[in-house]
């Protein structure tokens, strides 16, 4: 999942010394070598940024310049979205994604767990926003319950993870166990051979859920735009492929594979995707090309049009 980080006012750019750039290039070029989910382009990837480190390419960057800078070339094989080396102001810990979980966290803390906004529109049609971003279920359930169970006896819901970065498979998965009947399976992981993974990881809806299903009948509309990112676009697609629900809005951010974080400098995380999702029902995912509404429109009118066509739909 990718974030922005707001610079606070007192910070300084945290300076980076000429021997600290090579320890952070040669570190982050080991990883991507090592770990990114497509061995050949990891290569490629690394010989990259040893050749641009060799030809002064970074030389003279603080942290932050540091980090545009290699998401830059880290991105300039494949346009892979979850690579990158991001700047976080504020020291971050030491522990392999110690980091994201860290700045996620806060994001939780101030978001109501995920669920900024549960509604009654007109017609009976619920309105659920999932902002900014499908946190760790471990933390997410009970908002996440308790706003679908609100929700469940609406005649049609809105889904609306327009803006929404991304986050946990498992959460995307508790999402859909509302919203389907029967035990569906939703995806499935293929890690990088001698990764962290014995075999591949499928992604199935739960048996059981906390409080009351939406259920698998009534209409489901997914609004989503081009910062529907990463597991809010699985949420988005896995619904599509399954014909659970219509997509509106403007196509997503294309990125559809899983990343790592590990700290490399106390101000800067390289990110590196490890595995990739194949819907079952596609046979792909949606990677570099986003998931495309069924009802494209302009962001300004998905809402408006999703709710006409789910009055319509829920009459």
């Amino acid at each position: 999942m990718t974030s922005s980080t707001i610079r606070p006012a007192n910070t300084v750019t945290e300076q980076v010394s000429p021997p600290l750039i090579a320890e952070v290039i040669e570190e982050s070029a080991r990883l991507v070598d090592q770990h990114y989910v497509f061995p050949d382009v990891g290569a490629d990837l690394a010989r990259l940024l040893r050749q641009r480190l060799a030809d002064g390419g970074y030389d003279g960057a603080d942290a932050e310049q540091l980090a545009d800078l290699v998401t830059q070339d880290l991105r300039s094989l494949n346009g892979d979205g979850h690579l990158g080396l991001r700047h976080h102001h504020v020291p971050v810990p030491a522990e392999q994604g110690a980091a994201t979980l860290s700045r996620m966290r806060s994001d939780f803390d101030v978001s109501l767990g995920g669920v900024p906004l549960v509604r009654l529109l007109d017609g009976g049609v619920a309105l659920l926003k999932l902002s900014p971003a499908l946190f760790p279920l471990a933390w997410a359930a009970q908002p996440l319950a308790a706003a679908l169970t609100l929700v469940a006896p609406a005649s049609a819901l809105i889904l609306d993870v327009r803006g929404n970065g991304g986050g946990d498979p498992d959460t995307v998965a508790f999402i859909c166990s509302y919203l389907l009947d029967e035990r569906t399976h939703l995806n499935t992981m293929h890690w990088r051979d001698g990764e962290r993974r014995e075999r591949d990881d499928q992604s199935w809806t739960l048996p059981h859920v906390p409080g009351a299903r939406f259920g698998g009948t009534k209409p489901v509309y997914v609004l989503i735009d081009g910062r529907t990112f990463s597991g809010a676009e699985e949420l988005a697609y896995d619904l599509q492929q399954l014909g659970r629900a219509v997509v509106v809005g403007e196509p997503s951010g294309g990125g559809a594979q899983p990343y790592e974080g590990w700290t490399v400098h106390p101000h800067l995380e390289v990110t590196v995707p490890t595995g990739r999702g194949v819907n079952p029902v596609s046979g792909t995912n949606w990677e570099g090309v986003g998931v495309q509404p069924d009802v494209a429109c302009a962001d300004a009118d998905a809402l408006v049009l999703a709710h006409e066509a789910a009055r319509v739909a829920a009459a």
